[in-house]
């Protein structure tokens, strides 16, 4: 990606030097992690849920402490691309909500290391960058990106800003009123049936990462040579039938939540080629028009 010149953003508080907390947060894009632990242990996506929501209801004692640790200059590049690409996030949305006749808040940007506090509990780096809606907060720990890296085979600048646009995506439906009815929908339904709500919610933020990636390089010509083809690879090993192949040999579609590698490549692919908000009608989609 292009971003020499590009403004950093004012929305980010840098919490990496602060460590503590044991409780975990469930993320919504960086599930692979916990995922692939529970896969190897034989369980699927049903129990990695269990699992996170485990973590997240064991109450223990926190204790936050500063530390006076030196961040590698690859630490530091990495954070400053994610304030850039933040920023750009700001750029597109207020953009793309003024058209639509409405006001954008942005939201913060948490980076932290290991586990940190937020509005929805401890968040822990296990399970990869998350949403908090009660904060209105994306929180990412960076080691995320090198995890992609070598645990995924997820590589490049433009792959790793699709996963804080995923997470941004996650915002814009709550802004929009889609994230909190879709929870109460889940809440009043089976697993099965909750599970495809998930999947509808993990597809849309996808394609709003697409449409963000779609604008920021019209006003920005951000793009390069090969930034798609990284988004497109980084959306296919993160596919849920991809996982649970990679962990046990065979999937299971009735546990799928965050949707297959060919769904999310193709919700990714819709926002980057329209920018049209409209396109963006997962939750009226049958499931095999998805």
């Amino acid at each position: 990606m292009r971003l020499d010149g590009r403004r950093e953003s004012n929305n980010v508080d840098d919490r990496r030097r602060m460590t503590g907390g044991q409780k975990a947060g469930l993320g919504l894009g960086g599930i692979v992690i916990i995922a692939l632990i529970t896969f190897m242990s034989g369980g699927n996506l049903g129990d990695v849920v269990q699992n996170v929501g485990s973590q997240m209801m064991n109450q223990s004692e926190n204790v936050t402490e500063q530390s006076d640790r030196e961040f590698t200059e690859e630490e530091q590049e990495l954070a400053k691309f994610s304030s850039q690409i933040l920023a750009g996030t700001e750029d597109v949305w207020t953009k793309v909500f003024k058209d639509m006749g409405r006001t954008y808040k942005a939201p913060k940007m948490v980076l932290y290391t290991g586990s940190v506090q937020t509005g929805c509990g401890t968040g822990n780096a296990q399970v990869g960058p998350f949403y908090c809606s009660a904060d209105q907060s994306l929180y990412i720990d960076l080691s995320f990106f090198t995890t992609m890296k070598k645990q995924l085979g997820a590589d490049g600048d433009f792959a790793y800003a699709y996963v804080i646009a995923h997470e941004v995506g996650h915002h814009v439906e709550y802004l929009l009123g889609t994230l909190d009815q879709a929870h109460s929908a889940m809440s009043r339904t089976n697993q099965t049936e909750a599970n495809k709500i998930s999947v509808r919610l993990e597809l849309l933020a996808d394609f709003y990462a697409g449409v963000w990636a779609h604008h920021d390089n019209q006003m920005f010509g951000s793009l390069e040579d090969g930034d798609i083809e990284e988004a497109i690879r980084c959306a296919q090993v993160i596919g849920d039938n991809y996982l649970q192949e990679k962990a046990r040999g065979y999937s299971q579609p009735e546990t799928f939540t965050h949707g297959t590698s060919k769904q999310r490549m193709k919700w990714l692919k819709l926002g980057l080629d329209t920018g049209d908000m409209s396109k963006g009608n997962t939750f009226e989609k049958s499931d095999s028009e998805l």
